[in-house]
């Protein structure tokens, strides 16, 4: 007989699993996982990995639309202004569909959607059909997020789902370093005004991904029982119950931790280098070799973050990495530098920004019933996605009146502290079985 631990007004927090240790090390729970839980590992990294190429090509072909359209930079950032807020929009609505129709169906889905529509993106004719077409890769971009997580941390064993979930989510800077790398190959063989369709154009390339999916990855035995009772029951299970109570309070709580994290990561990483080259005049920014630095940061930093969320729970490693991307912020805007320490400083810019996300996801599926865990984890995480993306629209508004560092530095600073109070109020699930 299964069931699922609920307390008033708060988390509906699981009991824990019985007292067994964590795999040692980063890859040790790997080699105790059946094939099914492999294939499912491996098709959530590769996914997000696609998913992440697909959605950084927009931050290296902008100067060529720049060039070859005239558009404003206005023009252009809102065209990432949109792309996040639909994926927000997106990751909800798949979140709802991953409680209906299954995580792995879902997953299929948004790959599909974001492939599709990236390819629409190199046919656009003008700005605006570029805008409408990557406003709707947008909704598979956030899709593909939510169905991933959800369904690989109802695989994963309790005591290793942080280590798992987190380097699923470490497929993010590998997508990355792929799309910096298709952009270099591209737009070295090919005259700008050609070469940023032909990178979209590239962008279908994961579509053919989502056939091995429905191969090899089969749907979490968990949320099949879940779906068994419901049809069982003839009940029907609706997202509106995570804001309804004994719920409302955990879903409130998760959505400001996420709209911290996110809001930080953007208000760093979208300003900080355009500060830097044009205030503090340091040519490095920019260059291969910088952002190679912070991927490479970005990547450990993910592998480290979700080690630390099963050693030391979800907690400290939230609190612990918001403080540090704070400490961070504040060396950038206030410590003179020259280009050889901001090379340096990169890798823990990348490492602590990113690395707080590890850890998220497999909080967000211990927090929530298996009934409505893609609806509680699609709205919290993409709510904050949301709200985070207006933070680069406030700071240059606010940088009118004070200087762009120090914009920066307090935008970074209010974000983090509020994943600190989050992290405080929120229960500790570290090991936590989902159902017992």
């Amino acid at each position: 007989m299964t069931t699922e631990a609920h307390y008033a007004g708060s988390a509906p927090v699981p009991e824990p699993e019985a007292p067994l240790p964590a795999s040692p090390g980063l890859f040790g729970w790997y080699a105790h996982t059946s094939r099914g839980e492999r294939r499912a590992f491996w098709s959530c990294k590769i996914g997000y990995a696609l998913d992440a190429m697909d959605t950084q090509f927009l931050s290296f072909v902008i100067p060529a639309l720049i060039a070859s359209w005239g558009l404003t930079k206005g023009e252009a950032g809102l065209i990432g202004t949109v792309t996040l807020l639909t994926s927000a929009l997106g990751g909800w609505i798949a979140g709802i569909l991953s409680d209906r129709i299954g995580r792995v169906r879902t997953l299929q889905i948004t790959i599909v959607w974001f492939a599709f529509f990236t390819l629409m993106c190199s046919l656009t004719q003008n700005y605006t059909q570029l805008l409408v077409a990557r406003g709707l890769m947008g909704f598979g971009f956030g899709g593909e997020w939510t169905a991933g997580a959800v369904l690989i941390g109802e695989i994963i064993r309790p005591r290793d789902r942080g280590k798992a979930v987190g380097m699923v989510q470490a497929g993010w800077a590998i997508g990355w370093a792929v799309s910096a790398g298709l952009y270099t190959l591209v737009f070295s063989l090919m005259p700008a005004d050609t070469a940023w369709r032909v990178l979209f154009a590239l962008g279908v390339l994961p579509a053919p991904f989502v056939i091995l999916i429905r191969r090899l990855v089969d749907e979490p035995e968990i949320h099949r029982q879940q779906q068994q009772r419901e049809a069982a029951e003839g009940q029907r299970t609706s997202f509106l119950e995570i804001f309804g109570g004994g719920v409302w309070f955990t879903t409130l709580r998760v959505a400001v931790l996420a709209t911290g994290a996110q809001g930080g990561y953007y208000a760093i990483t979208t300003w900080l280098p355009t500060w830097l080259k044009t205030e503090q005049h340091l040519s490095v920014v920019g260059t291969g070799g910088y952002l190679a630095v912070v991927i490479a940061g970005s990547y450990a930093g993910y592998l480290c973050g979700a080690l630390s969320s099963d050693r030391f729970g979800r907690r400290l490693t939230f609190i612990l990495f918001s403080v540090a991307s704070m400490l961070i912020a504040l060396v950038y805007t206030r410590v003179p530098m020259n280009n050889e320490v901001l090379l340096v400083l990169g890798f823990p810019l990348g490492f602590f920004a990113s690395g707080l996300f590890a850890g998220m996801g497999a909080f967000m599926t211990e927090l929530f019933p298996t009934r409505i865990r893609g609806s509680g984890q699609g709205f919290c995480y993409n709510f904050g996605r949301a709200v985070g993306a207006t933070f680069p629209f406030l700071i240059g508004l606010v940088a009118q009146t004070m200087s762009l560092g120090s914009a920066i530095g307090v935008f970074a600073a209010i974000a983090y502290g509020v994943v600190v109070l989050a992290a405080i109020t929120l229960p500790e699930t570290r090991g936590a079985a989902l159902e017992t």
